[in-house]
């Protein structure tokens, strides 16, 4: 099958993405899902930050309406001050979780955000993009990885 060179080329922060997946990925195997959050967050800021990525967690970050601050998000995790990190660790991520999560991106100057959860029998990892073109399809739940 060959790869459209677009859509590559495209691909929002490409590297880091596939750096925190493999952050993820290397907290997933050790714990699974039997830690409740405040653990996981710890862990996987050192397998983000082991793998070269500058992270800040629980930094306040502005929200916006029509260029007015409105309020304030306090996401778990801000890597290299482009991506949000939102961290569960609960049996399934509603809908709901993915829609409030979109709503801080857009209120926000940033345009990628991970919506992690480390539920008892799996990792999910839902990459979100906020963009305009995305606006009536960014909220579908759909997860980039499972690990069972």
């Amino acid at each position: 099958m060959l790869m459209d060179k677009n859509k590559v080329k495209d691909f929002l922060y490409e590297q880091e993405s596939y750096l925190i997946r493999g952050a993820c990925f290397d907290v997933w195997k050790e714990f699974k899902g039997m830690f409740k959050e405040s653990v996981i967050d710890k862990a996987l800021t050192i397998s983000l930050e082991e793998r070269g990525l500058k992270v800040e967690s629980q930094k306040r970050i502005e929200i916006y309406f029509k260029n007015k601050k409105v309020g304030t998000y306090i996401p778990d995790k801000i890597v290299n001050d482009i991506i949000l990190i939102e961290l569960k660790c609960k049996t399934f991520v509603l809908k709901q979780d993915i829609e409030q999560f979109w709503g801080y991106l857009k209120g926000s100057q940033y345009k990628l955000g991970f919506l992690i959860n480390f539920s008892p029998t799996k990792l999910e990892i839902n990459r979100v993009v906020y963009d305009t073109a995305r606006i009536t399809s960014a909220t579908n739940g759909i997860s980039d990885h499972s690990a069972s």
